[in-house]
């Protein structure tokens, strides 16, 4: 599955009796389905998911998965403490139509989490899953920050496709990105190389009813005639949408938002950003600069951001987050106890540090 561009990982709405609020769920599903973000994250920190029940997360992952549009890809937070417990939920949201499984690093065993632990723990789930994984590394909030020798040798398993390294260090996913440059894997994307996903197929075989048929490149784009000689590229056109096939490494994302850019120079090729959440279309700006080469402007997007994104995801976290997606039009509410709402002064903080980012 092809992993670039901007993810927000979705929060939790909730009722002031600290119910889950799912037709929240929907309505900010619906409107980040709406943005230019590649995908949605369910059940990532973000989305309280250490917080919820067995049933609360897997009704939240069927939720998300009803409002998302099929040409979003869809990861699921899987991660439990115990492999067993993190293959059940990932066999759930696959049976639902997830793209990815994200599996945190364990974090209450911490004496235990030595290198072979986790190879153990990550080749079992990825052995077993019926979606590819990703790592996911936050150790702000767990504790335990995975070295990146075991993530490098954990890249070479074939469903083990990327990380998720939110730990904010910019030399460990430069290391990360050029010692795993040999892992090549061949995924599908669309004619302008964005992800394909099954429901997405699906989706356009419902509306068709169309077959398949290979045709080169060439005769799609309208070649010249000395330019549509055989090639051994072609793009397969399915129910109408045109795919084709391209060459993908181990895709490391980030989760800082305050350091994207910088991120991205370094080799990140997407992230799932907190900040996303009350921000895709800025935190997406600064992506699509890079990509586009401008970095002039990818820097002054950036540090259009970078305090906003530093205060309220990195320092007040969730609860100011929910309250920035209050301000620009999505919503946020309560967090979810031992989390407290924000005093009066920290909201009128949020809302100077959010008065000129909207969505």
């Amino acid at each position: 599955m092809f992993l670039h561009g901007i993810f927000p990982p979705i929060t939790t709405p909730f009722y002031p009796d600290g119910s889950v609020y799912f037709k929240k769920i929907e309505h900010n599903v619906d409107r980040y389905s709406r943005t230019p973000v590649a995908g949605i994250v369910a059940l990532g920190s973000t989305g309280e998911a250490i917080l919820l029940s067995d049933q609360e997360r897997r009704d939240v992952l069927q939720a998300a998965r009803a409002a998302a549009a099929p040409e979003k890809v869809l990861i699921a937070g899987v991660g439990i403490e115990s492999a067993i417990e993190t293959l059940r939920l990932a066999e759930y949201a696959a049976t639902l139509g997830y793209d990815i499984a994200m599996v945190r690093t364990p974090l209450y065993y911490k004496s235990q989490l030595k290198p072979a632990n986790l190879l153990a723990f990550y080749r079992t789930v990825a052995d077993r899953s019926p979606l590819p994984v990703v790592i996911y590394n936050f150790p702000q909030a767990t504790g335990y920050d995975i070295p990146a020798e075991v993530v490098i040798e954990l890249a070479e398993h074939p469903n083990l496709i990327g990380i998720k390294e939110s730990s904010g260090s910019i030399e460990k996913v430069k290391t990360m990105v050029e010692r795993t440059r040999h892992v090549r894997r061949a995924t599908t994307v669309t004619e302008t190389f964005a992800a394909v996903t099954p429901r997405m197929l699906a989706s356009a075989a419902a509306a068709s009813g169309n077959g398949s048929e290979l045709v080169q490149v060439s005769a799609l784009a309208g070649a010249s005639k000395e330019a549509s000689k055989p090639s051994s590229t072609a793009v397969e056109v399915r129910h109408g949408i045109k795919t084709r096939s391209k060459e993908v490494g181990f895709q490391v994302m980030v989760g800082a938002a305050q350091k994207l850019e910088p991120s991205l120079q370094a080799g990140a090729i997407g992230a799932i950003l907190a900040f996303a959440c009350p921000a895709p279309t800025a935190c997406f700006e600064i992506y699509t600069a890079w990509k586009e080469g401008d970095l002039e402007l990818a820097r002054e997007k950036q540090q259009r951001i970078a305090q906003a994104a530093q205060r309220i995801v990195g320092e007040l976290s969730i609860p100011a987050v929910k309250y920035a997606m209050d301000l620009n039009g999505y919503y946020g509410g309560p967090a979810r106890l031992p989390l407290l709402p924000l005093t009066a002064d920290l909201k009128s903080e949020v809302e100077r540090l959010m008065r000129n980012i909207k969505n």
